[in-house]
Parts: C-alpha cells; sequence; structure tokens
C-alpha cells in the first residue's frame, strides 16, 4: 500500500470513531477523542527520528498502555512512525510540541573556524526545527559574561557556550546554574556543564609523531631548537595540546629531549604572532628548528616568518584545526608545513544539536564528548576536503585580504 492510501486509511480510521460522551458533555459534539489521543501520542515525541518504547509512551501521554498501543499501531500503518526494533517506535513526523526548542548559541568569534561551527549548528537546527538564538563573544571575556545575561534574559531551554577564557568560565556557568539552564561547553570546560570538543592531549599527540617523524626522515633526527607557540589565555585544557604534542615528539625522536625549548606566546591574530616570530628571529639566529603550535594560525605565522628570513629550508611546523589556509598551505609545492591536525568544525551541529536534544528530552548523556581528530597531510587533504575553493595557492598562508586571521582557538 502507497504512503499515501496509508495516511488516507488512517484518516478513516480516525473519523469514524463515534464522537465521545466526554467531548459531548464538554459541548463540543464535532470532537474526536481518539484524534485527540492521537496527538497525545505523536505529542509524546519531541523531535524528528525520536524513538521511545511503548512504556515511555504511556508515561508521556498518561493513556492506558491498551490505548497506547492500538494508536501507535495505527500512526505506524499512516506512516507518521515505524517500528524500528521490538517494542521501540520512531517518529517520522516531525515535533507536534507547542512550540520548539530554544537553543542558545554564544560564538566564540569569527575565524573560518568558528564560521564553520556556526554554519553547522545552523544547518542541524534547522534540520531538526529547532531555533537558534546566537550571540558573539567576541573572544572578549567582557562580552561572553554580557551574553550570558542575554541569554538568560531570552528564557532559552539549552545553551550552547564557546568562549576561550578559563578564567571566566565558573562565573558563567554559575548564572546558567542559578537560571536552571542545561549547558554544553564548546572547547573550554565549564563547571557543570557537558563538554563538547577536542580531546586536546590526543590531537596533540598526533601532530608531535607526525612532526618527529619528518626530522627523523628529512633531517636524520638532528634539530637545533624546539619552539612551541602556545596560547595561555586558553588555560589548562588547551596546554595539553602541547603537553601531547611533546609527548607525541619524544616517542617518535627521544633525542629531542636534549634540545633547547622556546616557548612563545600566540595569543592574537595572524599579524600578531607574525610579529612575535619577527621579533624572536632578530634574536635568535635560524637554526633547525621543529615548532609546535596549539592551531593553525599560529603554524602559519611561524612560516611566513621564517620565509622572510629567508630560512624556510631550517624549519619545519606541524597546526592544529586544518583550516582553510592552512590545507591549501598543505598543497604548496615543497611546503614546511608538516600536516595539520583535524578538528571538523562542520561537523560539530550533527553531534551537538541531537546531544542537546537528548539533554533536554532528559536522556541520560556522557559528560564529556570527544571529537574526531586525524592529520591532514600533502598526501591526504584533497581526499578529505576534495571540495575546498582553493585561492592562489602560492599566496595561501597569507592574511585574509577581506578579513584576519585569528589565532585564539
Amino acid at each position: 500500500m502507497s504512503a499515501a492510501r496509508k495516511k488516507s486509511a488512517v484518516v478513516e480510521e480516525i473519523l469514524s470513531e463515534p464522537i465521545s460522551v466526554e467531548s459531548a458533555r464538554r459541548g463540543d459534539r464535532n470532537e474526536s477523542l481518539t484524534v485527540l489521543r492521537a496527538c497525545e501520542v505523536l505529542k509524546a515525541f519531541r523531535n524528528l527520528g525520536e524513538e521511545l518504547p511503548l512504556g515511555e509512551v504511556v508515561a508521556r501521554t498518561g493513556l492506558p498502555k491498551t490505548t497506547a498501543f492500538r494508536l501507535l499501531r495505527t500512526l505506524i500503518h499512516g506512516g507518521l512512525l515505524e517500528r524500528s526494533s521490538s517494542g521501540i517506535y520512531r517518529n517520522l513526523f516531525g515535533p507536534v510540541a507547542a512550540r520548539p526548542f530554544r537553543i542558545g548559541f554564544a560564538a566564540q568569534g569569527d575565524s573560518d573556524f568558528c564560521r564553520a561551527v556556526m554554519q553547522s549548528l545552523e544547518t542541524a537546527a534547522l534540520r531538526e526545527h529547532v531555533n537558534l538564538i546566537t550571540v558573539n563573544n567576541r573572544y572578549s571575556a567582557r562580552e561572553a559574561l554580557r551574553n550570558a545575561d542575554l541569554l538568560i534574559k531570552e528564557r532559552v531551554d539549552l545553551i550552547l557556550e564557546y568562549q576561550t577564557y578559563e578564567r571566566v568560565a565558573p562565573v558563567i556557568a554559575s548564572k546558567f546554574l542559578e537560571a536552571n539552564t542545561p549547558v554544553i561547553a564548546i572547547e573550554i570546560p565549564h563547571p557543570g556543564a557537558t563538554y563538547f570538543g577536542a580531546n586536546n592531549y590526543k590531537a596533540g599527540l598526533i601532530g608531535g609523531k607526525a612532526l618527529g617523524r619528518w626530522a627523523r626522515e628529512h633531517w636524520d633526527g638532528k634539530v637545533d631548537r624546539l619552539l612551541l607557540l602556545e596560547l595561555p589565555i586558553a588555560g589548562s585544557l588547551l596546554d595539553l595540546r602541547i603537553t601531547g604534542l611533546v609527548d607525541g615528539l619524544r616517542s617518535e625522536l627521544p633525542q629531542i629531549a636534549g634540545v633547547p625549548v622556546v616557548h612563545l606566546n600566540g595569543r592574537g591574530d595572524f599579524e600578531d604572532v607574525l610579529e612575535v616570530m619577527r621579533q624572536y628571529l632578530r634574536r635568535a639566529p635560524a637554526k633547525r628548528t621543529l615548532v609546535g603550535t596549539v592551531n593553525d594560525v599560529c603554524a602559519l605565522a611561524a612560516l611566513r616568518a621564517f620565509e622572510e628570513a629567508g630560512a624556510s629550508e631550517r624549519v619545519a611546523v606541524v597546526g592544529q584545526n586544518a583550516i582553510l589556509d592552512a590545507r591549501n598551505e598543505l598543497r604548496r609545492l615543497n611546503t614546511r608545513l608538516v600536516g595539520t591536525v583535524a578538528y571538523f568544525p562542520e561537523r560539530y551541529g550533527d553531534e551537538i544539536i541531537p546531544l542537546a536534544l537528548q539533554i533536554l528530552n532528559k536522556k541520560p548523556v556522557p559528560s564529556t564528548v570527544f571529537v574526531k581528530h586525524q592529520l591532514i597531510t600533502a598526501r591526504n587533504v584533497d581526499l578529505i576536503y576534495p571540495l575546498d575553493e582553493r585561492r592562489d595557492l602560492h599566496a595561501a598562508h597569507l592574511p585574509r585580504q577581506n578579513g584576519r586571521l585569528a589565532a585564539v582557538r
């Protein structure tokens, strides 16, 4: 039977139900109790694709078990639900709630990475019939605190908090806790929130091993200096990225333990980090240097600084995040970017929005959800990202002409 005929049969069955005595007593002889009960069953499913056992449908509707079972079978026959497994029913129709969930998103800023996260969240929210209310923290602790108050005033059902500063995370979290609003913290943990984001130590480990293998293969393991571009403002969690990098490097290149280590602050946009690197190279002669970074902007700035100093052959760099500029840098002939560890922000929404709906539907969720990481290199970049819109590859590592590359991530 076609879907249309199935739905027609459901309508006929519902319309054939006698008008209930209860409805007549309320004075509306045009109401069908069966229709009203069928609506209650559909309302029990709070989002498209949600799966419920019979017992949960009974609990959410208050209907007798036999009535709920009969209506579920009828709705399956009409193509509005389906049986996903024994005793489990899946919603094919969409939410029938009085209003869709309203989720607040406090974006970190305007970097490529943040824009990819934003786009993926918007797409997933639209698909799941969720209203997404967005504000921009603009890499500012003060702005993040203001936005927290704004989202609370908006009375959103859940908040996705994406801000950089570890020191203000407890203050922001306390505001949401007082408002009794659940939170998913993206990338930077907030007390009491579900964490979604990078496994920073593992991501660093992947990059460090790649850097060590490159040095062993191209320099016979002979390194004069290890330079680490860090981001202290992001706190201890992002420090794990550097810790993992050093551990991965040592596992592939044990002799690196005896090499001098230089720590530089990678805070700011491309030009800020580039100036830090320029000042460093003015003080220190360029030697065989391995550069580990917290993000791709730092990696690209380091490459540019060594290039300006005429010392490209004396550096090898590994990045983090796999942003488009870094991917295009990998496509350049003889690049000294060994690789960049991907976080796939374009997939964040597909995981975060369902996670949010689970929380809102009172389902158990893990306290921590890590994204998957993969090393992107010159060999696999076109396989992993075949649809990239490539700019001039000779200038791919340069700062944007129509915007600044932000290094805070």
